[in-house]
């Protein structure tokens, strides 16, 4: 028996839970003091995280059209 496609409302609440993280994940990446070694390289991770983020969003996003 194949498994049945996700409900679209399922697809677009996951999309607006990225969408919290993904916020939350800017403000911490902003506060990082840039200067300080160990920080940029966190505040670089977090912006990395935060772009794949994004792109899951939109690829959620997409399915739900």
């Amino acid at each position: 028996m194949p498994a049945s496609a996700p409900a679209p409302a399922e697809l677009s609440s996951l999309a607006s839970s990225l969408n919290d993280i993904s916020r939350r994940l800017s403000a911490m990446a902003e506060a990082a003091t840039p200067g300080d070694g160990e920080d940029e390289g966190v505040a670089g991770d977090l912006w990395e995280i935060e772009r794949m983020l994004r792109n899951a969003q939109r690829r959620l996003e997409a399915l739900v059209r």
